[in-house]
């Protein structure tokens, strides 16, 4: 039984297979199985699979095209090895110590679930740079899981091709959920921390290649939208689950976080102009994703007061009025809310006013960092530090 499960998705990518392949068999240490999962891709991927001599590399053709949820759902079910890695036949190893590197802190850390690094990125077949959210540090470091969810709920720093799974975690918390074809694995790293701690190792040891025929830019061109409903759908699904377990410090956290995404969408858009949400398109979300009213109400006040800031703070008075007045009514009433509605009545004086008025408060939390610095020692690290991690 091999160590450890290399799975290497393949669809109309023949022409790169080789490159990734020949990445896998240079490791140093060599007991693993290469699945590559060929998704009844139309090209020549079945003579490039065959071409490898080596007994390590298994060719598995798929009859129909399963699709890349179920493709690596397939191939995860096949593995034999104790540690899984995935990785796209477009992307590849930059070292031939990764897999050494990696296997020898997961053996030691019964408790880590999953390995990462950071990535660099490939253009046009030339080495461009790191992948800048995939840095978490300049050092090795374990991850305590609960504490690093943190991170991941603002934003998803893992690359797949990058990721080496304890076998384990997908057996007995989740497979590739087939609903989230843009953000399944980011809900998988999301929902393993949960029981879980992460080793991260600082070193690039990752090629990710950034390509017309990647996964994310065919998600694009079919449907831009999956995007932000993805993003959002992960916290949302997060959000019930921490609820559900009792962690509720980290719940109104994600539940902050919901709505700051609802807020950057009404006012922003993502990405592009085109898409931008509209309040219908925010009102069938939460249908979509609320457990009931109560759920829905929360969120939409917290939206509603987070967009009258937005446009509070492009002058827009009327707009954040409106905004104020309609989370008011979504339920009870803090002083907060009734000063900002003042302030918006006020105009361009109340405006001038919350602005002094935020800079005071932005120095008063510099002060309480400086005495926290000083007399607990903690040298430069934030009062809420989302990530709590040793060296290795």
């Amino acid at each position: 039984m091999p160590r450890v499960s290399f799975i290497v998705p393949c669809y109309n990518l023949g022409h790169l297979l080789r490159e990734c392949v020949d990445s896998i068999l240079m490791q140093t240490f060599g007991d693993f199985e290469v699945l590559i999962m060929d998704d009844c891709s139309p090209d020549n991927t079945p003579e490039v699979a065959r071409s490898f001599s080596d007994a390590r590399v298994i060719h598995i053709r798929n009859e129909v095209n399963l699709g890349h949820l179920r493709n690596y759902n397939k191939g995860i079910e096949l593995a034999r090895g104790e540690y899984v890695w995935q990785i796209s036949a477009d992307d590849h190893l930059r070292k031939p110590y990764i897999l050494e590197r990696y296997l020898s802190v997961m053996d030691k850390h019964p408790e880590a679930g999953y390995a990462i690094c950071p990535a660099v990125t490939l253009y046009s077949g030339r080495e461009t740079q790191v992948v800048r959210h995939s840095v978490l540090s300049q050092e090795d470091l374990i991850l305590n899981g609960r504490r690093f969810l943190y991170t991941l709920l603002t934003h998803n720093p893992v690359l797949v091709p990058a990721c080496m799974v304890r076998k384990e975690c997908f057996h007995k918390v989740s497979m590739f959920p087939l609903d989230l074809p843009f953000a399944g694995d980011w809900y998988l790293w999301c929902i393993f921390a949960l029981y879980y701690d992460v080793i991260y190792f600082a070193e690039p040891m990752v090629n990710y290649r950034e390509h017309e025929m990647s996964m994310t830019n065919s998600l694009i061109r079919s449907d831009y939208r999956v995007l932000s409903q993805d993003d959002l759908a992960v916290r949302w699904r997060m959000k019930d689950k921490l609820w559900a377990l009792g962690y509720d410090a980290m719940a109104r956290h994600c539940e902050d976080i919901i709505a700051k995404e609802y807020v950057r969408y009404l006012s922003q858009g993502y990405k592009a102009s085109d898409c931008k949400m509209g309040w219908e398109d925010f009102e069938r979300s939460l249908d979509i994703h609320g457990k009931d009213g109560k759920d829905r109400g929360e969120i939409r006040r917290r939206v509603l007061v987070g967009y009258g800031d937005a446009a509070y703070w492009q002058r827009e008075f009327k707009e954040s009025m409106n905004s104020y007045g309609r989370a008011m009514r979504e339920g009870p009433v803090g002083l907060e809310l009734w000063i900002k509605m003042l302030l918006s009545r006020l105009g361009r004086a109340g405006w001038i006013a919350r602005r002094a008025l935020g800079k005071l408060i932005q120095i008063s939390r510099r002060i309480r960092v400086s005495y926290r610095t000083v007399f607990e020692g903690r040298c430069g690290v934030p009062m809420k530090q989302p990530v709590r991690a040793i060296a290795l």
